[in-house]
């Protein structure tokens, strides 16, 4: 796969590109073009949600940096925010559940302490196990809603990158010539 061409903004402050002034122009033009001028708009449930809000204002702040907080990605970037948040509040959930772990464990510990009966130990104890591998599968079940949120989030990032630098592609390197160039027609004999 061939290198994307660079941006207008990078070719115009390297001020060393072989291109001619004309194809500069109309690279620049095609760049705004892809663009719709309007900036990023939080969703509602973006606002109303903390983690979610903090992530929409850490990404819009990065995109302003680099000239891409535009409406065109406002989808996206509101999806990734949600799906950032969702994946943040399955970790809570997981965590919460180890505490709870380690909460029976520690009275587990202190009931049987006072059961002298190795019978009603062993009741206890497979009880105990019981509880414990219910939690687990709950914590295994969270565990596999993390994966599948990261994956999409990773999906998104480099889905969202891989549009910003397929716009780029898009644009031509060549200008179409309108008309014949004044130097070629001279050398021709016309």
């Amino acid at each position: 796969m061939p290198t994307p061409t660079k941006p207008f903004k990078v070719l115009s402050t390297e001020k060393k590109s072989h291109r001619t002034k004309a194809e500069l122009n109309k690279r620049k033009q095609e760049e705004s073009a892809l663009a719709t001028g309007k900036a990023l708009r939080e969703r509602t449930d973006i606002k109303n949600n903390p983690v979610a809000h903090a992530e929409f204002k850490r990404l819009n702040n990065l995109l302003k940096i680099i000239e891409k907080n535009d409406a065109i990605y406002e989808a996206v970037i509101n999806r990734y925010c949600m799906i950032s948040a969702e994946c943040h509040d399955l970790e809570k959930k997981r965590e919460e559940f180890f505490r709870l772990i380690e909460e029976l464990r520690l009275g587990f510990n202190d009931t049987k302490e006072y059961i002298d009966d190795e019978s009603e130990q062993a009741v206890l104890m497979i009880e105990f196990a019981r509880e414990i591998a219910r939690i687990m599968n709950s914590v295994l079940n969270i565990d596999a809603a993390i994966h599948s949120k990261r994956k999409m989030l990773f999906d998104l990032e480099k889905e969202n990158v891989m549009t910003i630098a397929s716009a780029l592609r898009s644009i031509p390197k060549k200008v179409d010539p309108k008309e014949e160039d004044p130097l070629l027609k001279i050398l021709r004999g016309g």
